[in-house]
């Protein structure tokens, strides 16, 4: 009794051991793969799919919790947390809230909080009569999912090329560099519309899009950070030990210069957002008729030339301003945080 009244205080609580690596990645990965699985192949599951995101809602939750309490000392980053969770919840939940048929027309032109046919439309419907509250929230899944995706993937390539450039240098440096340079000299926007429209429009294609214009500019950052601490003394040390390259840049050098990509990965997030709801207002994105923000804005922009009917573009644009701002705070947040360190 008197042992384990004494160790009790030493061990850590139940919040502290999820805060570890692995259970964080697994969590990550109990919330991300249900809802991405869902987004790909909701038509094929039928309510297998509900089932499926089931797991997903508690994971998120408890992701957001495990955010709070990790970066606690800065408010920036709680609030930029918040909103991107709430997003994440959205679109996790979605099946399970009593929303509308999204892609249904039921009483179009009614304005919010106003009640129609013994319905009350919080944010009203859009011209052709379907609800705005329901195609705001489902809209969420498919621009998480796939900025998420292919950021994550663009930072995968530009992180393993740009260790490669930084620790390996010479010939291996100059090709990646050279590459990466013409890749840069393009403008962002025009890259995108080049790559959609010779691969056609998709979100697998936006994920390729992203990635191809995304990764030099991560190469050399992640370059830069290499060049730095590959002369660092427990990098020669593990030389020394005989240790195979691919080992030191993996296990020595890339827990090392996490820091920096997760703020700077932060921010691509919200470029990435910004990059696929005008990839999908100019036509080259997600298609019709399934909700998307960026579709959104696309069909209410000629409606909303009316006063009364702008709510039908300021919804989503105030959807995609909030999830952006999300990750903006968070990496303000991440990078006040390491100043302080």
């Amino acid at each position: 009794m008197t042992l384990s009244a004494s160790a009790s205080p030493e061990s850590p609580s139940l919040l502290g051991r999820l805060s570890r690596p692995r259970p964080l990645i697994a969590l990550a990965l109990v919330m991300w793969v249900p809802l991405m699985t869902y987004v790909l192949f909701d038509r094929y599951m039928g309510d297998l799919g509900e089932v499926l995101l089931m797991p997903a809602i508690p994971a998120t939750l408890l992701l957001y919790v495990l955010a709070v309490r990790a970066w606690s000392e800065s408010r920036i980053a709680v609030i930029g947390a918040s909103l991107v969770f709430f997003w994440l919840l959205m679109a996790v939940s979605a099946p399970f809230l009593p929303l509308l048929d999204p892609n249904q027309p039921v009483a179009p032109f009614t304005l919010p909080f106003t009640e129609r046919n013994g319905v009350f439309y919080w944010l009203g419907t859009d011209f052709k009569g379907r609800d705005m509250l329901s195609r705001a929230i489902w809209g969420c899944q498919r621009v998480l999912v796939w900025g998420i995706t292919a950021t994550f993937v663009a930072y995968v390539i530009g992180t393993a090329f740009g260790l490669i450039a930084g620790y390996l240098g010479g010939w291996w440096d100059e090709v990646i560099s050279f590459i990466s340079n013409i890749i840069l000299s393009f403008p962002v926007m025009v890259l995108f519309i080049l790559i959609l429209n010779y691969l056609g429009q998709s979100g697998f294609n936006i994920v390729i899009a992203v990635t191809f214009a995304s990764a030099p500019a991560i190469m050399r950052i992640v370059r830069g950070l290499a060049l730095d601490i590959k002369s660092r003394d427990y990098v020669y040390a593990a030389q020394t030990r005989g240790e195979h390259p691919i080992w030191i840049m993996v296990v020595e050098m890339l827990p090392n210069v996490r820091g920096p990509i997760i703020v700077d990965a932060c921010l691509r997030l919200g470029y990435t957002t910004v990059a696929i709801t005008t990839l999908t207002f100019l036509g080259l994105g997600l298609q019709p008729p399934d909700p998307d923000w960026g579709l959104m804005i696309r069909e209410a922009a000629n409606t909303a030339l009316i006063f009364k009917f702008s709510y039908m573009l300021v919804i989503p644009a105030a959807s995609v301003s909030t999830l952006i701002l999300g990750f903006n705070l968070m990496a303000d947040g991440l990078r006040e945080m390491s100043l302080q360190d």
